[in-house]
């Protein structure tokens, strides 16, 4: 897969030595000279461009790339990226990082935009996630206000605890896409027994986070 990065601050390059590990082609591109610090990405190529422009991307040869992260600490450029990338490429997949909370309704498929990250919505998920159980938390936000990925941890008297996940009515527009128990990490099927402590990924439409989280929990 070939993946182009736009900004290759910190977390860019982050991204791109997790990429390269996994066997993939990364192209990072930053505009500041001071970014590009080849040495501690030598795997990866590089583009000293500003990737808000036309000819910069057409340079980086977009349209060869299955996915584009924008990965800038500006929101403007990273939507900028988005929209350039799915709009004038036809890039299949397109993620953004969100750097300021007040921007997140940006972040949409108007914008070009498949995958929204948000870090300051993540780091409070993962400490919510830590303390929480029996507390829907939301992960990730996929085509926001379409899908979301949410967690919640199955307490003692949760209502569901002993049911087959097959069993369970689950509320439409939402899916049961893995269950974590006791560090393994299981595919759930029809006839899989929900256990108290289990943690319940879903993929879930924003609108029935409210129904699944009572079917969850409701006492």
């Amino acid at each position: 897969m070939r993946v182009a990065i736009a900004g290759a601050g910190a977390v860019g390059r982050s991204i791109a030595a997790e990429l390269l590990e996994n066997g993939h082609e990364v192209l990072l591109i930053d505009v500041d000279p001071r970014a590009i610090k080849i040495d501690s990405v030598p795997r990866a190529e590089w583009l000293l461009a500003d990737a808000c422009e036309i000819a910069s991307l057409d340079e980086a040869g977009l349209s060869n790339c299955h996915v584009v992260v924008a990965s800038s600490g500006d929101d403007k450029v990273n939507l900028v990226v988005s929209l350039l990338a799915k709009t004038e490429y036809g890039v299949p997949r397109v993620v953004a990082r969100i750097n300021h909370p007040n921007n997140e309704w940006l972040f949409n498929e108007s914008w070009g935009v498949d995958v929204a990250v948000s870090t300051p919505r993540l780091l409070s998920a993962l400490v919510e996630e830590a303390v929480s159980v029996g507390d829907l938390v939301r992960l990730m936000t996929f085509r926001q206000g379409q899908a979301n990925l949410v967690e919640l941890t199955l307490a003692e008297d949760a209502p569901v605890v002993g049911q087959r996940a097959g069993s369970v009515p689950w509320p439409v527009d939402s899916a049961l896409v893995a269950i974590l128990r006791e560090g393994r990490v299981l595919v759930p099927t029809a006839d899989d027994p929900l256990e108290a402590g289990d943690e319940l990924l879903f993929v879930a439409n924003q609108e029935v986070e409210q129904e699944l989280a009572h079917l969850l929990s409701q006492h």
